[in-house]
């Protein structure tokens, strides 16, 4: 070959390397923009999402902030023991009946002397929650001895007069535009420059039952009602749970049956919730009878809607053990049962643990399953066992939206802050388990 001819192969030998070149980093150049573009599109929806959940945690706690306090007002309260117990006898069953809210209006009266109207009369009693005779007989109840004296006594306002002291009234709008008067709003200032007007903490929020009363209305009895629907979903589907997965998982012959079960459990994990309430509607209210709105029933049924949860994550949990754990136990002379529950079990339970903790914070969130049978009831009085009559959280919430009121309004999204409080305790709860007692193979 001659020289020109090594020179020109050499040359298109370059032409085509540095092409290749080109080529090769016109294509990376793509790659990498690709990758940054899916980089930004990634954090967008992240911070998107972070967004749109914030304004929800904002709107939620804006609206519901200030159920945590209630608006309270002074009275001079003179308990007439003509009015009382004209006898004199200090009868419980007397003082019981006694006519507490005429001491209320003569108190306002007392307080407002130029009110003279019918109407406006009946505009001044408004201005104290019907509530109110209830803590009287309260005190009268307990300190008998108060009868005949003056006191001056903290009562909750109504729920119109809690809107205006709290500013979610506007005091701008004309008069026929908004649920107070302006002569209302006069007694209340006047009131307030008398000291006799306070925010204070809303105790009975988290003591007393439902109410139609936006003033009077809380979520004790909802809690307690979610305490005792817990409990039995906790005794019933943490040991039905655990030992499901121990028996598919360490015991059952590997078959079509067993296939079966662990098909038909992973596919009862996503049936929505509504279904296992009409399962409980049909079987354990309809057939075997059990009470309606009763925790026993809830608990029932959101045991079978949280055993798939437990039985899946306890069955992960279980894999996790490491086979040199089995084969050391049953190297030294271990049965097969000794193995399981001294050995391996021990290493799984904070998994199981983490798994029963996550499905029964799913079960404190639900409320479908729990409207079918019966659970969104009115009830009034705080349960006693799991066979009072009670409602739960998620339908205390459900119950209250539905109502017109603007302070049902902020006792709904007060109480969205209690479930949320729980929910989160939980899942942190579950985290610290894992954090505390994971074990690295």
């Amino acid at each position: 070959m001659s020289c020109a001819n090594i020179v020109n192969s050499m040359n298109d030998s370059n032409t085509n390397g540095s092409t290749t070149v080109e080529k090769v980093n016109a294509s990376l150049k793509r790659r990498y923009a690709r990758e940054r573009r899916f980089r930004r599109m990634g954090l967008s929806a992240v911070m998107l999402g972070l967004a749109f959940v914030s304004l929800l945690f904002l709107s939620i706690i804006g609206n519901g902030y200030s159920a945590f306090q209630q608006t309270k007002v002074r009275l001079a309260i003179s308990f007439d023991e003509q009015l009382l117990d004209p006898s004199g006898e200090r009868n419980p069953k007397v003082l019981s009946s006694a006519d507490y809210n005429g001491l209320i209006k003569n108190a306002l009266r007392q307080a407002f002397p130029a009110v003279q109207s019918r109407q406006d009369k009946k505009e001044l009693y408004r201005l104290i929650s019907n509530g109110g005779s209830f803590r009287l007989r309260e005190m009268v109840l307990d300190d008998p001895a108060i009868i005949g004296t003056t006191r001056d006594v903290w009562l909750s306002a109504d729920d119109d007069i809690d809107m205006l002291v709290k500013g979610h009234i506007d005091r701008n709008l004309t008069e026929d535009d908004r649920r107070v008067k302006d002569s209302v709003i006069a007694w209340i200032d006047q009131l307030d420059q008398q000291g006799a007007v306070d925010l204070a903490f809303n105790a009975g929020f988290f003591t007393s039952g439902d109410s139609r009363e936006p003033e009077q209305a809380g979520i004790g009895g909802a809690i307690m009602g979610s305490i005792y629907t817990l409990l039995v979903t906790l005794v019933l589907s943490f040991p039905i749970g655990v030992a499901a997965a121990i028996y598919l998982e360490e015991f059952a012959p590997q078959n079509r049956w067993t296939d079966l079960i662990e098909v038909n459990i992973n596919n009862l994990a996503a049936v929505p919730s509504i279904v296992f309430g009409l399962l409980g509607l049909a079987v354990f209210i309809n057939f075997f009878g059990l009470p309606r709105s009763a925790p026993l029933v809830g608990g029932l049924v959101l045991t079978l809607m949280t055993l798939p949860t437990i039985i899946i994550a306890s069955r992960a949990a279980l894999k996790s053990v490491p086979p040199s754990i089995r084969e050391a136990a049953l190297g030294i002379g271990a049965s097969r049962m000794q193995m399981v529950f001294h050995h391996v079990m021990p290493l799984a339970m904070p998994g199981m643990l983490t798994g029963t903790i996550i499905g029964m914070a799913q079960a404190l969130g639900e409320s479908a399953p729990l409207l079918m049978i019966g659970m969104v009831a009115f009830i009034v009085d705080i349960p006693g066992g799991p066979l009072d009559p009670s409602t739960v959280l998620p339908v205390q919430i459900f119950l209250w939206a539905d109502s017109p009121e603007r302070a049902f309004v902020e006792r709904t999204s007060a109480a969205i802050m209690v479930l949320l409080g729980f929910l989160i305790v939980m899942n942190l709860l579950a985290v610290i388990l894992r954090k505390r007692f994971e074990r690295r193979w």
